[in-house]
């Protein structure tokens, strides 16, 4: 009788031992699942920022549609000087009496007339019909090429006839060399051309003339 009743006692030891481990493993949290694996990210390539035709006056808009800020030019040229060229299409006079860019290659898109415009109040400015030929001689097609002029105008009627050419990567420095003209009576600025521009975005620039960049229709003069 006795050894019955330990049996009994000992079934009803294990049948709660039983009950209280699936009572404890209902009880626990689930484990949450491991993360997927996710791809590691790849720094996006750094490329000039995009501009739509609406950010860009209608006089400065070009028919490729690839446009910086002269100080985005900047940077674009610091980050691969080798591939990123600059070509100044402003008169060989503006180039060196008003400064330029130390890289950049003056080209002329057009040349002095000594006609006055008296309705521009300026000289008259002739295209250079040799302009495309002349950058047909130092670049490829597929170069990129960023092209300033004073402020805009003249830099994206060059990009339009370099796109006729077959040039793909041309861009328009869409504020130029000197910069957009400050329109504000009460500025002591009115009329001048301190609002932007490479001369004024802390870019470097220089009044040094540099034989390998100068336009030089009769070459290069002999170094005694």
């Amino acid at each position: 009788m006795t050894r019955k009743i330990a049996v009994i006692l000992l079934c009803c030891l294990l049948a709660l031992t039983f009950a209280t481990s699936l009572f404890a493993q209902a009880q626990a949290p689930e484990k949450p699942a491991p993360p997927a694996a996710t791809a590691e990210k790849q720094p996006a390539a750094v490329a000039a920022p995009e501009k739509k035709p609406a950010e860009v006056p209608k006089k400065k808009q070009t028919d490729l549609g690839l446009y910086v800020t002269a100080k985005e030019a900047y940077a674009m040229w610091q980050k691969d000087p080798d591939k990123v060229k600059i070509i100044d299409c402003r008169t060989p006079e503006e180039y060196m009496f008003v400064g330029h860019a130390p890289m950049a290659v003056n080209l002329p898109g057009n040349l002095p007339s000594y006609k006055w415009d008296p309705k521009e109040k300026e000289y008259l400015l002739a295209e250079n019909p040799k302009f495309v030929a002349l950058v047909k001689k130092q670049f490829k097609p597929t170069d990129t090429i960023l092209v300033t002029c004073r402020s805009g105008g003249r830099s994206a009627k060059c990009v339009n006839k370099l796109a006729k050419a077959g040039f793909k990567n041309v861009y328009s420095i869409t504020d130029g060399f000197e910069g957009d003209k400050v329109n504000d009576p009460q500025s002591p600025n009115h009329g001048k051309r301190t609002k932007n521009g490479w001369k004024n975005s802390g870019a470097p620039w220089t009044y040094d003339m540099d034989l390998n960049l100068m336009y030089l229709p009769g070459g290069k003069p002999k170094v005694k």
